[in-house]
């Protein structure tokens, strides 16, 4: 999705698609973050 939505930024500069193009980057980076924190959680008990 990533993909898509920054080749449709390049080719047409419509900046509502820039937009939504970081917030799904923004949003895959959290999801990122707190798979990281529960495997950490899982695997090595982290208070």
């Amino acid at each position: 999705m990533l993909d898509f939505t920054w080749k449709l930024f390049s080719q047409t500069g419509n900046i509502d698609t820039y937009l939504l193009f970081k917030e799904l980057e923004r949003e895959a980076q959290e999801q990122g973050n707190n798979e990281t924190y529960y495997l950490a959680e899982r695997d090595y008990h982290v208070l």
